[in-house]
């Protein structure tokens, strides 16, 4: 018998978090036979899985920081409205992160990385499909993604990419110019290089998405609960409840999947994680007139464009600073203007900008792991990029843990033990 039923009664799970990650764990814990309960300030799907590019990917197995990445960092960061930009005022807060990111990037902890990153990613798409049964229809297709270049000379960091890649068994077909128009005939021809990724997608929305997954668990009987967080009452190495709004919500197990803010409920909890919000922003268009035919990613200036049911979605580049700081206007104006230049003819009439804070470690990887003062609340946050796509195994690995049950795939990679 195991851990999630003890004489005969359904033990409790209580998760906090009600974006993608948090709701796909709660359905996971279901099905691991216990009684969820799923507590978020906002509702299901309001944070960075609202405002995300809706990228499922399950060949994503590159990590963000590579060998002679460094390189390109100074010019990005002269750039006000480049991809990459550091609010000056933060920087002391976050150097101890960029200084982690740097030393992340060398060759040999970036192969583990790879391999970490695509056990984690490669079956998404599948177990979305598998879970969604019939709902998935109309809300998630694989369609294949793009990258495209206006230049045919390969960065520094490209070549090794494709490796990595390869190693992994990730088709990347090269496209020359002639065939990415074949694919996307409403994109300006400047374009010289592509690559196009067959078995990736993309969701058509994803707050639907996380609000259609809600909506099934709390069909299976699961609660939500919207509430701010106070914290966790801890005694003798295992938590018993989860403050919130001055009551306790008492639980067996409890999952942290709060985004940026498990950084701060982590501490509490003995653990220190180098967690940094790693800003993005986006641009919604509702009418765009113009379409791209597919999820197509600019890897010049850092972002992508998505088709979606309700407009066009541009969504990218990385702001280093705090969570609450005030969006800068220039980036999501930025990427307006660079996509109007690539889709001639795009209507930016009720264009609609958003910020959010993805939760990013230094190496890509998120943390799935036991609190160092209380065993029985378990980690699922830090997924950067990649919550959409992290989050179907994520759940999984959480729930088989707080079960006693052995994870779909080894979870040591994920440890909080690999920041030392």
């Amino acid at each position: 018998m195991s851990e999630a039923a003890e004489g005969g009664h359904a033990r409790r799970a209580v998760v906090l978090g009600a974006g993608i990650v948090g709701v796909m764990t709660g359905l996971a814990l279901q099905r691991q036979g216990f009684a969820v309960t799923l507590v978020d300030r906002d509702e299901p799907g309001r944070g960075c899985s609202y405002g995300n590019g809706g990228a499922i990917s399950p060949d994503f197995c590159v990590p963000i920081a590579l060998p002679g990445m460094l390189r390109r960092v100074p010019g990005w960061l002269l750039d006000p409205e480049g991809p990459l930009v550091v609010r000056w005022r933060h920087l002391p807060a976050a150097l101890p992160w960029l200084i982690r990111w740097v030393r992340a990037g060398r060759l040999d902890r970036v192969e583990a990385y790879a391999r970490a990153l695509r056990a984690l990613h490669a079956p998404s798409y599948a177990r979305y499909r598998e879970i969604l049964g019939d709902r998935a229809s109309g809300l998630i297709e694989m369609t294949g993604q793009i990258y495209v270049w206006r230049s045919q000379a390969a960065g520094p960091t490209e070549a090794l990419s494709q490796r990595i890649r390869e190693s992994h068994g990730v088709e990347a077909r090269v496209l020359a110019a002639h065939e990415i128009r074949q694919m996307d005939p409403a994109l300006e021809p400047g374009f010289i290089r592509g690559l196009y990724f067959p078995e990736n997608g993309h969701t058509l929305n994803p707050l639907r998405l996380v609000q259609t997954l809600a909506a099934m668990l709390e069909e299976e009987g699961g609660r939500i609960l919207r509430g701010t967080a106070e914290g966790f009452v801890v005694e003798n190495g295992r938590a018993s409840g989860l403050r919130c709004d001055g009551q306790t919500i008492a639980g067996d197990a409890f999952v942290l999947a709060a985004g940026i803010d498990s950084k701060s409920f982590a501490r509490t909890l003995g653990d220190r994680v180098p967690l940094q919000a790693e800003r993005g922003y986006h641009v919604m268009l509702p009418e765009p007139g113009v379409r791209p035919r597919i999820k197509i990613s600019n890897r010049d200036h850092m972002f992508g464009l998505t088709p979606m049911e309700h407009g066009v979605r541009m969504a990218g580049t990385v702001e280093i600073a705090s969570p609450d700081a005030p969006m800068d206007e220039r980036r999501p104006r930025a990427m307006l203007a660079v996509a109007k230049r690539m889709y001639p003819g795009l209507n930016d009439k009720g264009a609609e900008f958003w910020m959010g804070s993805r939760p990013s470690t230094p190496d890509s990887l998120p943390v799935i792991d036991r609190a160092s003062r209380a065993a029985n609340v378990f980690y699922a946050f830090g997924h950067g990029h990649t919550g959409l796509t992290g989050a179907p195994l994520t759940g999984e690995i959480v729930a088989a843990l707080a079960a006693g049950a052995v994870p779909p795939v080894d979870p040591v990679p994920y440890a909080l033990s690999r920041f030392g």
